[in-house]
């Protein structure tokens, strides 16, 4: 007899990386790598200039009549073959995937064009003719809830769509008793996770069936396959929602292609062809989906030592124009994790959900946790500070205590497993926090800037899909019915040779579904890793899938993947039966390993897995009595504990809650504003770890995505609603240059509540990184008023003075009075022309002479004798757009004096102002005097003074100066600075 000491399991080790092979040779099978029909157009979409605006025409005649189009569609011509989308509450609006009667933000989509190409899609758009009435906007949430605030939806009447109280325990006693009240208020900016691969949409219709088919890299939930059925009005089974095999990144954001799924597939019905969408990067920054942006002003009643007996929050979430499903997803994910990692009996909470000239908001990495941890871990270093207490002692003595596992917070969460106190002292051990604090005395002691920042975070995963139903009161939720659970979906099939293959309901955007999956049941079945194959396609049509279904809260490892240790577990106890009758044992004595089944106490005693697994393909008569199929097994799972909101608004919104503790060291150049990170130490508790190597490598993706949104990236907004930061020149990223290693350490508490023990991992740092990063900065400059993104420009304007204002004398020049976010400009100048002030004047009047000296025309058409029209495309550096120009004279003294005003209207923002030209006799021809005032909107006036005052300047001022330069055939002299023209045509993308 053999001694048998068990075979080494594969999970918990950093094995190959099953995708890794195809990928890393470009083999990856992307949306856009998809074969498609010969006849397949392409779509592209017409987007809002302005963030607040009345449509009042829209002439699409020219676009129709365009070659290569197939069809040109408005909001109107969508909404009567749809229905609007679901509102994430209940309110009297309507939420359309296309603009209708106004538009609510800059990019949302006015009109579409299916073309034969890409390429002629965006020419016929070009033909399109939109006439809007601006409307004043709102971009501050906080402004947005006033009396007299701009109403983004009349039906509402309001922007404030949705508000709720909840109270657990007593606060109200326990601030009473308190020692100690401190507060803090905090501004979360928006930001997003800019995957390398953007949305993409491919759509057939088939009329015949009254059916769609849709092939899109949405990542889940698919509690939005009924909000997109419902939307193109057929039944579920008719909205086929199919995924590619690979998508390039999401972290959340894929969630939010939704309603470009329903314009693209009723895109497909009208042009009668298959069509296919791409976004290009420009529309993802400006119109795909954002977190949300959070007003949190947060009170804790604290007694002399810093125990933390009470919590009043009162928490602003603006949702941007429309409140998508699942929003508010984002405010309410963490109700049940209002206290983070501390043990807080008494919490009061204020919430309210208001709309902006905003793009609307979705799902993003870690979704509801930044938002949460930055204010409240500020605030537990506020308390230290006026306290005068050790920070870490602080947020040991709030910390749930070792031996309270399972705990149950005050707003309903149950806490599965963990040891917090134990991981932080591993952490600050192992992590050389002593050290660290060390070096920044030394620092301290030479006049330099250098903090130390903390934070304790509690990292929830799969999410309880009833949690966002805690938005309803409790008797609106008693009528709805109860909705809870997270359900998982996974099927192990064995064919007649013995392989084995795994399908889950689950999307990956690159965690590496197929290597644990492959781990989990290669494992369970004792075979090796090759012998097992994973396939991650999404096909609703076919597959086995819930509306809880898709790739996100963390889900895959607690969940997803136990969910296929069951169904293997299942095949595996049938089999076991099976072979035990060829073995002549029982069932509980065989085991598997290396591709055998054999007989526990006699190894030697085996058969191979393939002969016991093809029995039922081979001889089904031969199975054992009461023993069912070995061929195929789908098992769908949810956990008792996640339980629907309680009648006192209790909710355990998340399954799993790992530990995050994590510290920093930074020093700031006092010259300069520049942080750098000196060391980070992140501990995690993820319970049972299934792959080391990928853990790791969530930790460094969640931590150089929350390096961005500490330091660098920000979704920023105009006064007017323009949006600033629409190219990657401007939404900054940090590269692998800007963001330091890591030390990672980890502390297992296996969860008792999933099938491997595993929580999830992906989250965390986006949850803590940001906040602990601020930390150290206030450590380092002892400011309390922080706001993200801490760039340079920020924090240099917190340790140095205000910059004094200019010493150069102002231009007597009253400028033209500017509208909300717009920036005003003014300027004069002359040039003498060796033309007669006849001929001048009548080059005024004729439509090629104002074609050849507005900036950027193509076409100039004639009105009137005095207005004309223009199309011309100007740029902001690399990014150019088309602007329709509306040209008057006024004011006409023939041949001395004459007004031109006009506007412009475009992608890139709008431009408006007014210039009195002056023509003088002289002895060798013509004075032409030019004085100009202009206010200029959107992109162009965020960056108006780096780029010598902006594109306003070269459509007025330039316009005057290439008069003056047409006139005289090349002959004036300008008493413009030389090559000033010439940088301004460089600077804007444009030939000098």
């Amino acid at each position: 007899m053999n001694e048998q000491t068990g075979p080494k399991s594969l999970v918990g080790q950093s094995v190959e990386r099953v995708e890794d092979a195809s990928l890393l040779k470009g083999r990856g099978r992307f949306i856009d790598d998809l074969p498609t029909r010969r006849d397949t157009a392409h779509t592209a979409f017409l987007r809002s200039p302005h963030a607040h605006a009345e449509i009042r025409a829209i002439d699409t005649d020219k676009a129709k009549a365009h070659p290569g189009v197939y069809a040109v569609l408005t909001g109107e011509e969508v909404a009567n073959l749809t229905n609007s989308l679901v509102v994430g509450v209940k309110a009297d609006v309507e939420c359309w995937p296309m603009a209708r009667d106004r538009v609510r933000y800059v990019g949302e989509p006015v009109v579409l064009v299916v073309a034969e190409s890409r390429y002629v899609a965006e020419d016929a758009l070009d033909l399109v003719e939109v006439t809007y009435e601006t409307l004043p906007p709102v971009i501050d949430p906080r402004a947005a809830l006033l009396d007299d605030a701009p109403v983004l939806h009349p039906s509402l009447g309001t922007n404030l769509i949705n508000e709720r109280a909840f109270r657990y325990g007593d606060p109200e006693a326990a601030f009473a008793a308190a020692a100690h009240r401190i507060a803090i208020t905090t501004a979360y900016p928006r930001n997003s996770c800019t995957p390398i691969e953007t949305y993409g949409v491919i759509a057939e219709y088939d009329p015949g069936e009254d059916a769609y088919d849709v092939t899109a890299n949405f990542q889940g939930p698919f509690s939005i396959h009924a909000v997109l059925s419902r939307a193109l009005k057929v039944p579920g089974n008719r909205m086929r929602l199919r995924t590619p095999p690979d998508s390039g990144g999401s972290f959340g954001v894929k969630q939010g292609v939704f309603p470009y799924v329903v314009l693209v597939a009723i895109a497909a019905r009208v042009a009668d062809r298959p069509v296919k969408w791409i976004e290009d990067r420009l529309e993802h920054l400006t119109a795909s989906v954002s977190a949300t942006n959070r007003m949190t002003t947060l009170e804790a009643a604290v007694e002399s030592d810093g125990r933390i007996t009470a919590l009043s929050w009162d928490q602003i979430e603006d949702c941007g124009a429309h409140l998508r499903a699942p929003e508010p997803a984002t405010l309410y994910r963490m109700h049940g994790n209002m206290t983070g990692a501390y043990a807080i009996d008494n919490v009061a909470i204020r919430n309210r959900v208001v709309l902006t000239n905003k793009t609307p908001t979705g799902l993003n990495r870690g979704f509801g946790g930044p938002q949460i941890y930055f204010p409240l871990e500020r605030l537990v270093h506020k308390i230290a500070d006026e306290l005068r207490l050790d920070r870490l002692d602080v947020i040991r003595k709030n910390l749930v205590p070792g031996n309270a596992f399972p705990y149950r917070t005050a707003t309903g969460a149950l806490l599965d497993s963990g040891d917090y106190e134990a991981a932080l002292d591993r952490a600050v051990t192992e992590g050389g926090l002593g050290e660290l604090i060390t070096r920044r005395d030394a620092v301290r002691a030479e006049g330099r800037l250098y903090g130390i920042g903390f934070t304790a975070a509690v990292e929830p995963s799969v999410s309880n899909m009833g949690y966002i139903t805690t938005v309803l009161t409790p008797e609106a939720r008693a009528k709805a019915g109860p909705k809870n659970g997270a359900q998982a979906v996974a099927t192990v099939g064995i064919d007649p040779l013995g392989s084995v293959t795994v399908k889950v309901a689950s999307v990956p955007q690159g965690q590496g579904h197929r290597t644990v999956l492959a781990q989990v049941v290669a494992d369970r079945l004792g075979l090796p890793l090759s012998a097992v194959r994973v396939n991650t396609e999404l096909d609703t049509n076919r597959d086995a899938w819930s509306i809880a279904s898709g790739n996100y809260a963390s889900r895959f490892a607690p969940a997803v993947a136990g969910t296929a240790k069951l169904a293997a577990d299942r095949l595996r106890g049938r089999l076991a039966t099976i072979a035990a009758v060829q073995l002549n044992v029982t069932a509980d004595q065989v085991e598997f390993a290396d591709g055998k089944v054999f007989d526990r106490g006699n190894p030697d005693n085996s058969v191979s897995f393939a002969r016991v697994a093809a029995a039922s393909h081979w001889a089904p008569g031969t199975l054992p009595e009461g023993t069912d199929q070995t061929i195929r097994e789908t098992v769908f799972w949810t956990p008792d504990e996640l339980a629907a909101p309680t009648p006192q608004d209790e909710i355990n919104s998340s399954l799993c809650h790992g530990f995050i503790f994590d510290f920093c060291g930074v020093e700031i150049d006092r010259d300069t504003g520049m942080v750098r990170i000196d060391r980070y130490v992140t501990m995690h508790d993820c319970g049972t770890i299934l792959h080391p190597g990928m853990v790791d490598g969530q930790v460094r993706g969640g931590f150089a995505q929350a390096l961005g949104a500490a330091l660098y990236e920000e979704y920023a907004y105009g006064a007017d609603g323009a949006f600033l930061t629409g190219t990657l020149a401007d939404y900054l990223i940090p590269t692998v240059m800007e963001t330091p290693e890591p030390v990672i350490l980890h502390f297992e508490s296996p969860s008792p509540f999933t099938p491997l023990g595993a929580k999830g991992v992906g989250e965390g740092n986006c949850m803590s990184t940001p906040v602990c990063i601020a930390n150290a900065i206030a450590d380092a400059t002892s400011v309390e008023d922080l706001t993200l993104p801490l760039s340079p420009s920020k924090i240099s304007a917190l340790i140095h003075a205000e910059e004094k204002p200019s010493a150069r004398p102002k231009r007597d020049v009253k400028p033209i009075k500017a509208r909300p976010g717009e920036r005003a400009l003014s300027g004069e100048g002359s040039a003498e022309v060796s033309a007669s002030r006849e001929e001048i004047w009548a080059m005024l009047l004729d439509p090629r002479t104002l074609e050849a000296i507005i900036p950027g025309a193509h076409k100039v058409e004639k009105i009137s004798d005095t207005q004309f029209r223009a199309d011309v495309t100007l740029g902001v550096g690399p990014v150019k757009g088309l602007y329709r120009a509306d040209i008057t004279l006024s004011d006409m003294v023939e041949p001395e004096a004459v007004t031109l005003s006009g506007g412009t209207e475009g992608a890139l923002g709008s431009g408006r102002g007014q210039g009195r030209i002056t023509l003088t006799k002289t002895e060798t021809g013509t004075r032409v005097s030019y004085r100009y005032e202009a206010g200029i909107g959107g992109k162009v006036a965020s960056v108006g003074g780096r780029l010598l005052d902006g594109a306003a300047r070269v459509v007025i001022g330039q316009f005057f100066q290439s008069l003056a330069r047409y006139a005289g055939r090349g002959q004036a002299a300008a008493t413009v600075s030389p090559g000033i023209l010439t940088r301004l045509r460089s600077l804007l993308g444009r030939r000098a």
